[in-house]
């Protein structure tokens, strides 16, 4: 931003609490308006050092410059080496000498960038579980219970109260044969995924479509103004969609307009979700910060510590600072890329980390 001739800052928030432009201008301006990257800017908000580090190093990190080879040892040589200790795979060939202790861990999750689910039609709301008790809601409502709807009634997977012109997609697809594929809204259904006497049937004067349009963080106050048991288990699922910072996505958004950073961070807060019915995992991810604002970045890292606290493990590969300062123990890889690189230039602490004049990512950490 330092380099920059002009800035545009866009929010405030993401979503439909965002869009505006809140700054235009120079750094120099920027830096003196109000706005949440000028507070980052400026020091006044920033993504606090942990107190100590922990002794187990459940928060590992892999830096160096591009090309030294950190995502190549994870991927191809530690994640599956990990998988082989755990009985999950079996290698053939291992290229690695000697493993470490594994007692502690019981699974590895690989959280990459990869869509969520194996269609368009998976969306936040079914990654993490919730939509089960949002449909089992509809299902317990005086209307539906006297036309005999089932939760599975509500479902636009399955036949039953779906639209069954679109098949509960919304959108028509027209395949052309030199183009892309157009979509086009469903006229039966209007885009709303269901049959007309589907959409009768309302909670709190909200029908089944209508909730799946409902943002996240919007979601989250709805749910939490009825105390019933059904309500509290969907706060409980979809809550960490919120806390790793996806409030502005709608509950039923489909996977295909999603960033690969969005998609991760759903993964990520699927497990969350799952809280301690998780066995003790090492949950491995690559550039996760990749396209996140500072804000971001800082409900990333704590949710990344939540993990920590529920007896996790978390091994990142990055470039960020900010990730780099709040791990417990950094593997720097490098000192260049590609075939310049590949040596462990420096183990240890962050604190140390700067002292290291052979490591590009110490000195880099030194000057900020």
């Amino acid at each position: 931003m330092r380099a920059a001739d002009e800035i545009l800052d866009i929010g405030p928030m993401a979503g439909v609490y965002g869009g505006e432009v809140v700054f235009q201008g120079t750094h120099k301006e920027l830096v003196k308006a109000n706005s949440i990257t000028a507070d980052y800017l400026t020091g006044k908000r920033k993504i606090p050092v942990p107190d100590q580090r922990r002794k187990q190093k459940n928060a590992l990190q892999f830096s160096g410059v591009s090309g030294s080879g950190k995502s190549t040892l994870i991927k191809d040589i530690v994640y599956p080496a990990v998988r082989n200790k755990l009985g999950e795979i079996s290698l053939a060939t291992q290229n690695f000498e000697t493993e470490g202790d594994w007692k502690m861990i019981k699974a590895v999750e690989l959280v990459d960038q990869n869509p969520i689910g194996k269609s368009s039609r998976s969306n936040p709301v079914t990654y993490v579980k919730a939509f089960d008790e949002i449909r089992e809601l509809y299902a317990k409502q005086p209307l539906a219970k006297a036309r005999g709807y089932k939760p599975g009634f509500f479902s636009f997977n399955v036949e039953g109260g779906r639209c069954e012109m679109c098949e509960g997609e919304g959108k028509i697809t027209v395949g052309m044969q030199f183009m892309a594929d157009i979509h086009l809204t469903c006229e039966t259904c209007n885009g709303t995924r269901y049959k007309a006497e589907t959409l009768e049937v309302e909670y709190k004067g909200v029908n089944i479509s209508q909730m799946l349009e409902m943002d996240i963080e919007s979601a989250l106050a709805f749910f939490k103004e009825n105390n019933g048991k059904l309500e509290e288990k969907i706060v409980e699922k979809i809550q960490p969609l919120f806390d790793v910072g996806l409030g502005y996505l709608k509950l039923g958004q489909s996977s295909s307009t999603m960033s690969g950073g969005e998609a991760q961070r759903i993964k990520l807060a699927s497990f969350l979700a799952k809280g301690s019915e998780v066995p003790s995992t090492l949950f491995i991810f690559d550039e996760p910060t990749t396209g996140l604002h500072f804000y971001d970045i800082d409900k990333l890292i704590i949710a990344f510590n939540r993990l920590i606290d529920t007896g996790h493990s978390v091994l990142v590969i990055e470039h960020n600072g900010e990730v780099i300062k709040c791990a417990d123990w950094v593997i720097d890889l490098g000192p260049e890329g590609g075939i310049n690189g590949g040596q462990i230039v420096f183990t240890g602490t962050p604190e140390d980390l700067v002292k290291c004049k052979e490591s590009y990512t110490g000195q880099y950490l030194k000057l900020k």
